[in-house]
């Protein structure tokens, strides 16, 4: 169920040149602080989002390798809405060296590295090593939840002749999404409004979602948003960062659980 072969980022660039973001989902004010979005600016000098990342150290932002912004340096803000007058900070861009678009393991992870500790800011955490395939073998997966985090525009709207737009607020949102599937590489959340849930969209690629919602609610980062379909309303797919292979490449920035 992912957007054919492009990611969301692939797909925001098709659509628009700011990034979409929540859906169905609620002004995240200081909520979920440690996450910040990636900045650059339109042809007209004003600043956007085009992906989303968490601080997972004093120093290391985790995103998504799709993000690339072609130059190592990357402007990030953790204000709750990206204005030009928003407090930038530049780290430096590193993407799995083996990232590729395959869906057994496309390697979609990526780090930002800044030389000085984000001021203010507790960092997410991550999962231990196989915690969604141990809760599954458990039972206890089926019932679960999880809290996207993200900036940009929010839920499709239609123009009553069978299109549909997305506006573009660029503003720190969060909602909840139900477990849907696991594989290996991926959790699958539903984001199907209709039962109840919301989700992500473009420009929230790199963010994170967040084991539990409610005062159930964790610190601890499931997955990174990566994909889902076209109009943004069933699935939302994560990248796991309990696997082998993902902790690996963390390995290298920041102490694992």
């Amino acid at each position: 169920m992912m957007k054919s072969t492009l990611s969301l980022a692939a797909l925001a660039l098709l659509a628009a040149t700011n990034a979409q973001a929540i859906t169905y989902g609620q002004a995240d004010g200081n909520k979920h602080p440690q996450v910040g979005a990636l900045v650059d600016y339109d042809s007209k000098g004003t600043a956007y989002a085009f992906c989303t990342g968490t601080m997972i150290s004093p120093t290391v932002m985790l995103t998504a390798a799709h993000c690339n912004p072609g130059v190592s340096a990357v402007k990030v803000t953790f204000d709750s809405k990206v204005l030009n007058s928003a407090v930038m900070y530049v780290g430096q861009y590193h993407p799995h060296p083996e990232y590729r678009q395959q869906q057994n393991d496309p390697h979609d992870i990526a780090v930002i590295v800044f030389d000085q500790p984000i001021p203010a800011v507790a960092p997410a955490r991550l999962p231990t090593l196989g915690l969604f395939d141990t809760l599954k073998n458990n039972g206890l997966l089926a019932n679960t939840s999880y809290t996207a985090v993200g900036f940009g525009g929010q839920e499709r709207s239609f123009d009553g002749k069978g299109g549909w737009t997305i506006a573009y607020q660029d503003s720190r949102e969060w909602s909840v999404s139900a477990f849907g599937a696991l594989n290996d590489s991926w959790l699958r959340l539903s984001q199907n409004n209709a039962t109840g849930n919301g989700g992500t969209c473009y420009g929230d690629s790199g963010g994170p979602n967040f084991f539990g919602s409610g005062s159930g609610e964790t610190r601890m980062i499931a997955g990174t948003t990566i994909t889902g379909d076209t109009p943004c309303v069933q699935s939302n797919v994560i990248y796991r960062l309990d696997t082998q292979s993902a902790r690996a490449f963390l390995a290298g920035f920041v102490a694992l659980p």
